[in-house]
C-alpha cells in the first residue's frame, strides 16, 4: 500500500472525522482523482511534440497519457478543430497516491527558492489546482533528453464540500502550503 494512503487511513481520516464532527465515515473528504495536463501551442507546427510530451508524462505519472484535441477552430492561432494540442493523465487509486507522495516529498522541494504552494488556489468546491513551470523537478526526467521546458497543471479533485476541508485534507497528507504572509 502507498505511504500516503496508509497515512490517510490511519491518521488523516480519524483527525478529519473528529475535527468536523461528521456523522458518517462516508462524509470524510478524500482524494478522488488527480488530473495532470500539459498544453503545447507549438504542437500544431510539429507533430512529434505531442509524442515527446506523452512519453514525459508517462514517465512522471507511471500511467499512459492521452492526447487532447482542440474543440474549436481559432483562425488567429492557426488552430483547426480536432488538432492535437496537449496531453493529459487522470490518476486514480494506487497510481494517484504514489504520484502525490513523489510530488510532495521529492519534486516540489526541488523547485528553486521554494517557499510552499499557494494556499488560495482552491475553486470553492474543494478542488485544488497547482501550476508547475517546468517538468525538470521530477527525478524521472533526464535533463539531456528534453527538447523544451514545459509547464503543467495538476488538479487535485477531492470529495470535500468546502475549501477549508480540502485544505486540511491536503495539508495533513503533506502538501507544503506556504505560510501566511510569505511569498508564494
Amino acid at each position: 500500500m502507498a505511504r500516503i494512503k496508509d497515512l490517510y487511513q490511519s491518521d488523516v481520516a480519524p483527525a478529519l472525522m473528529k475535527k468536523y464532527q461528521y456523522e458518517s465515515v462516508m462524509q470524510i473528504p478524500k482524494l478522488d482523482k488527480i488530473v495532470v495536463n500539459v498544453g503545447a501551442g507549438d504542437a500544431k507546427d510539429n507533430g512529434k511534440v505531442i509524442d515527446t510530451i506523452i512519453s514525459e508524462l508517462t514517465a512522471i505519472t507511471g500511467q499512459k497519457a492521452v492526447p487532447t484535441f482542440a474543440r474549436k477552430s481559432v483562425a488567429n492561432f492557426k488552430l483547426r478543430e480536432g488538432m492535437k494540442i496537449g496531453a493529459k493523465v487522470t490518476l486514480r487509486g494506487q497510481n494517484m497516491y504514489e504520484f502525490v507522495d513523489r510530488l510532495f516529498n521529492f519534486a516540489l522541494p526541488r523547485v528553486r527558492d521554494f517557499k510552499g504552494i499557494n494556499p488560495d488556489a482552491f475553486d470553492g468546491r474543494g478542488n485544488y489546482a497547482l501550476g508547475l513551470k517546468e517538468q525538470l523537478i521530477f527525478p524521472e526526467i533526464e535533463y539531456d533528453k528534453i527538447d523544451k521546458i514545459r509547464g503543467m497543471d495538476i488538479v487535485f479533485v477531492t470529495t470535500a464540500n468546502t475549501d477549508a476541508e480540502a485544505r486540511d485534507l491536503l495539508s495533513m497528507l503533506g502538501a507544503p502550503f506556504a505560510k501566511e504572509g510569505a511569498e508564494k
